[in-house]
């Protein structure tokens, strides 16, 4: 039987977040079908035996550090939902954060996909204001569109969600943006993205790969 919503979490080296992060997947409304699947990317401090303590929950592996990107595409792949998300194993979702998003894909049939707001918190420091904005954590989207687009670069360790959401919008993907809190999205130490330093040049192909289909596309 097919699940209504597939959601792919990505796990490395989170075990101090990622049962706060699976309880919010679960606890979203009892009425909606969600599978969520959860990839352990080679973690070496017990993430998956944490996970593993919930039921109802399918627990992939990879057998060593793959990268976000391969750990979403193998959740992808095993996915049996016709609506796509992604939590990653450090944030959170709101109560009805699912709902709220699916409701709009369920009115707008011409919509691809729906982002909410973003709150960002951490210890020691006051919730952020709300903001709008495009990440993999606050997006819900249909998996017929997600395929349209392809899956995410797995050569990139960071930014794999920009050059998706790009090649998104250059392929004609349309996007809503609504005002519903979607995520807490958590800062910490070990962030990816806040290790913007260590992979610079990913960021840069990002970019440079944006412009050049834009400049094929216009030259058509």
């Amino acid at each position: 039987m097919s699940a209504l919503v597939s959601v792919v979490m990505p796990v490395f080296n989170t075990a101090s977040f990622v049962a706060e992060a699976t309880k919010s997947v679960l606890s979203q409304e009892a009425a909606l079908d969600i599978e969520l699947i959860v990839v352990d990317d080679g973690s070496a401090d017990g993430s998956a035996e944490v996970v593993m303590r919930f039921g109802g929950v399918r627990l992939l592996r990879h057998d060593q550090n793959r990268g976000i990107g391969a750990a979403r595409n193998t959740g992808v792949r095993a996915a049996t939902g016709e609506f796509l998300a992604f939590l990653d194993a450090d944030d959170v979702w709101p109560h009805a954060s699912l709902s709220a998003r699916l409701a709009v894909l369920d009115a707008e049939p011409a919509c691809d996909a729906v982002a909410g707001g973003v709150i960002q918190f951490g210890a020691g420091r006051p919730d952020s204001q709300q903001e709008s904005g495009f990440l993999a954590g606050n997006v819900l989207i249909r998996r017929a569109a997600f395929d349209r687009v392809g899956e995410f670069d797995e050569t990139l360790r960071v930014g794999e969600f920009i050059d998706w959401y790009a090649r998104a919008i250059d392929g004609g993907l349309r996007f809503k943006q609504i005002d519903t809190l979607a995520l807490r999205r958590r800062i910490h130490a070990s962030n990816t993205m806040l290790g913007i330093g260590k992979e610079p040049l990913d960021y840069t192909r990002v970019l440079r790969q944006a412009l050049a289909r834009r400049r094929a596309g216009a030259g058509e």
